[in-house]
């Protein structure tokens, strides 16, 4: 809905409709969790001797909401999520926070976590989440993304030669595992869209409700 003069030419103002505040409300909702589940899976911490890169379940975590939030609503929850831990919320890996983090060694994997968001999120609006070796393809491919940036900007620190040893190896057996995991649609991001759904049907009427990849194709 909105107000308009012809005499000057246009809108003077649009009013949100009672559906388009509920749908901003669900959006925003929804961000939240995201900055939840990633402030909870960057504290999932094992530290690694003579590496600054620790293992975290954060790269698992990042794709998850991808595949289940799309390449809108994923990314949107990556940058929240840094913008608070830039401004001191203590919700990056460790409990740590603030901009120095963003300027160190593991800055480049955090830079990955919101380009692999994109790309995993638009792979699975793109039907990509519909089958078991899709889903892990496209989760594959975030990985290699994630990799790809903290790499570029760990070799800052550690040097080119060291790059491998430290900053890719050490996570390729565990990241292997955790997709696996969830490949088969029958892991934590199919738990993730069945609650966001029975959210939905309890909290919506009928004629709004819909599941996140009915949420996601409306996106594209």
């Amino acid at each position: 809905m909105s107000l308009s003069s012809p005499a000057l030419g246009g809108t003077l103002v649009s009013i949100p409709t009672a559906g388009t505040l509920k749908r901003v409300a669900w959006a925003v909702a929804l961000i939240v969790v995201g900055v939840g589940v990633l402030a909870a899976t960057a504290q999932i911490r094992i530290p690694l001797p003579g590496t600054p890169v620790p293992i975290t379940g954060q790269t698992l975590g990042v794709l998850l909401l991808a595949a289940a939030y799309g390449s809108r609503l994923a990314p949107a929850s990556v940058i929240a999520y840094l913008a608070l831990g830039a401004a001191g919320a203590p919700i990056f890996q460790g409990g740590t926070s603030g901009m120095a983090v963003l300027h160190g060694a593991t800055s480049g994997y955090l830079l990955g976590f919101l380009v692999a968001s994109i790309v995993v999120g638009r792979l699975a609006e793109m039907g990509w989440d519909r089958s078991p070796v899709m889903t892990v393809a496209a989760m594959v491919i975030g990985n290699v993304v994630i990799y790809a940036f903290g790499a570029f900007v760990l070799s800052r620190f550690v040097g080119t030669g060291k790059v491998w040893a430290l900053g890719i190896a050490p996570f390729l057996i565990g990241d292997a595992i955790k997709i696996s995991k969830v490949g088969d649609g029958n892991g934590v991001k199919g738990l993730l869209e069945k609650r966001a759904f029975e959210f939905l049907e309890k909290h919506l009427n009928k004629k709004e409700g819909r599941t996140l990849k009915g949420m996601k194709a409306m996106q594209t």
